[in-house]
């Protein structure tokens, strides 16, 4: 299995240079010791009769081969560990902007990611100066803003579209942020329009 746009001569040339533009982009499998490694190991050049290239760790895996212990290929690039916690958190904003705070806790986003909740939260604060709390509240007012400019809703509506629990919140927060109530936002840009 290759991936479409290299051949069986480009990735074999790439491993014989352990040329590493081409690392993550396939995986070589050795038939006889049913190892697969990254393209830039520096283990023993195999025989090439004896390799066949895969397009991802998981296709080598299933093919029946286990990973190398010295290159790791685990950790190749543009794979989740590769990432490293940067994947935990896109995963995490992915599932507030999906509404998990909306009605859950910290704990239950953390649970779903496998971490736990202090862990998360310090990953939040290391790559967005902020806590997921903080970040599903700005979540809910841009929504909230934004169904504001957009809609004729009534104000719980509104809320209640946007994530908010009740609508004496959603007003709390809002005023917090802007310094004014929701209906008077909507009464300015109504009268800009």
């Amino acid at each position: 299995m290759l991936v479409p746009p290299l051949d069986f001569e480009t990735c074999n040339a790439a491993r014989l240079r352990r040329d590493p533009a081409f690392d993550g982009l396939f995986f070589v499998a050795v038939r006889t010791t049913m190892v697969y490694c990254r393209p830039v190991c520096r283990v023993r050049q195999p025989l090439t009769r004896n390799v066949s290239f895969y397009p991802s760790a998981a296709a080598a895996e299933q093919a029946g081969y286990r990973p190398c212990l010295r290159c790791r290929p685990e950790t190749a690039p543009f794979s989740a560990a590769w990432r490293g916690t940067e994947a935990t958190v896109a995963r995490a904003l992915r599932l507030i902007e999906e509404g998990a705070l909306d009605g859950g806790s910290v704990a239950a986003l953390s649970a779903r990611l496998g971490i736990g909740p202090r862990h998360l939260s310090r990953l939040f604060r290391r790559h967005l100066a902020a806590s997921p709390i903080q970040v599903a509240k700005t979540l809910r007012l841009q929504r909230a803003k934004r169904l504001l400019d957009q809609t004729a809703l009534p104000m719980s509506a509104v809320a209640e579209q946007a994530g908010f629990g009740s609508l004496r919140r959603f007003n709390a927060a809002f005023s917090d942020l802007y310094g004014r109530p929701p209906s008077s936002l909507r009464r300015k840009l109504r009268t800009a329009a």
